[in-house]
């Protein structure tokens, strides 16, 4: 049976690697308090989109596939979603925006988890929302010849409801002592999270919702203005090797958790990066659109790629983005490398 040893956990992973990207993490932090306070207005611009694009990217790991004018109608129009994808978009994003208007006064239980759930699949027939799994499965992974390779055995159904109680009790005594950054605890939780898997679908969205309520209560939020998920779907295939490699030895507590929090943490600084890098695009004056993709080569080095300057700037379209690149190429500002799927640019000295 796992122990849920928050100590012992934590002192394993306070090597200088993790310590240096939890040190950047709180740094980043100041910075951010710095914008909450003097840039209100492009705030509120980047949290409206960030919501959205949350959502969206949430139905895209899964496979379902959603547009933004689907999720805008949803949203605002209140009407009733067509389909698996339109109503787990829509359940997402109804549970993201209860997160984000009362996050401080949401406790990590049991019973949280389960609201959530019920939340995320309110409008989705078939899938009773906020029970607990039922019946004991595993997570496979289906081969090219069709035979299904087992990559872990979550949690037993009877056990499901007592692990997630000592979970959460286990994480919120860990919190209150205050011996460990709640940034090294809360990915060391999330792991513990889905190694239990409690539903039967929807562990890993709601694992996303609880790192976001959990990001929030300790007072970092560029993951308002900036969509966490977006960043899980563009890299997940290294959140899923972190995860099955952490995940081995769970059961009888031999588990390494460091490629998972050190994966954890990283995405978190790439947020904190393009949450950054957006206020400032903005705070730059009202330039054009045209002018934010140019100002995307003067503050980063080496190649961009184009899905490098859509993640910079997600309302501008690829067409605009296509056009200023031809433009810069045009008037020998920039330099093409590579050809196909390979293919960036790099800004001429």
């Amino acid at each position: 049976m796992h122990q849920y040893n928050y100590t012992s956990t934590s002192n394993k992973l306070l090597v200088a690697e993790i310590v240096k990207l939890l040190t950047e993490l709180y740094e980043c932090k100041g910075r951010q308090d710095l914008y909450i306070e003097n840039a209100p207005e492009i705030l509120k611009s980047l949290m409206d989109q960030a919501q959205s694009l949350s959502a969206i990217s949430a139905c895209s790991i899964t496979g379902s596939d959603i547009t933004a004018e689907q999720l805008h109608a949803l949203a605002e129009n209140d009407i009733n979603p067509n389909g698996r994808a339109e109503e787990e978009a829509i359940g997402y994003y109804q549970a993201l925006t209860s997160i984000y208007e009362d996050y401080e006064n949401i406790p990590i239980s049991t019973d949280t988890i389960c609201k959530l759930h019920e939340k995320l699949y309110r409008y989705t027939p078939g899938v009773t929302g906020g029970k607990l799994k039922q019946n004991d499965f595993v997570v496979a992974e289906t081969m090219k010849d069709g035979s299904e390779k087992v990559q872990f055995v979550p949690v037993k159904s009877g056990d499901t409801r007592d692990s997630l109680n000592t979970l959460c009790n286990k994480f919120n005594e860990a919190l209150q002592k205050g011996t460990y950054s709640p940034l090294l605890l809360i990915p060391i939780f999330t792991l513990d999270f889905l190694c239990i898997r409690p539903f039967k679908h929807g562990s890993g969205r709601i694992s996303r919702l609880l790192t976001l309520l959990l990001l929030y209560k300790h007072g970092f939020f560029a993951g308002k203005y900036v969509s966490l998920e977006k960043i899980v779907a563009e890299n997940i295939d290294t959140y899923h090797s972190t995860l099955r490699e952490s995940a081995d030895g769970w059961h009888n507590n031999s588990n390494n958790y460091m490629p998972f929090v050190r994966f954890y943490l990283e995405l978190i600084r790439t947020t904190y990066e393009r949450f950054q890098e957006r206020v400032e695009l903005r705070r730059n004056g009202k330039l054009s659109k045209a002018d934010r993709v140019k100002s995307v080569f003067e503050k980063k080095m080496g190649r961009i790629k184009k899905r490098d300057i859509a993640a910079c700037c997600p309302d501008i379209s690829m067409t605009t983005i296509e056009r200023t690149l031809a433009e810069l190429l045009a008037n020998g500002s920039i330099e093409k490398v590579g050809s196909a799927r390979a293919t960036a640019y790099i800004l001429k000295k």
